[in-house]
């Protein structure tokens, strides 16, 4: 009898050991889960900032080829 209670006492410490390391696989996992949307945020802004920079680059020297052809 001493034996089944020492080996159930070692299989709930397992257990609870077990669900220990699961709790804490959750909470990492929320606490990483608002840094994707931050690095998608910060994508899409550099984007954004790159492609005004570009257009502004652009639409800078057409006006000055325009301005070429008018004279």
């Amino acid at each position: 009898m001493i034996r089944f209670i020492a080996t159930l006492h070692l299989a709930l410490l397992s257990f609870g050991a077990y669900l220990a390391t699961q709790v804490t696989t959750l909470r990492r996992a929320r606490e990483d889960r608002g840094s994707v949307t931050i690095e998608q945020v910060l994508w899409a802004v550099a984007v954004i900032g790159i492609v005004a920079i570009v257009t502004t680059a652009i639409i800078t020297f057409v006006e000055g080829k325009a301005s070429e052809i008018d004279e």
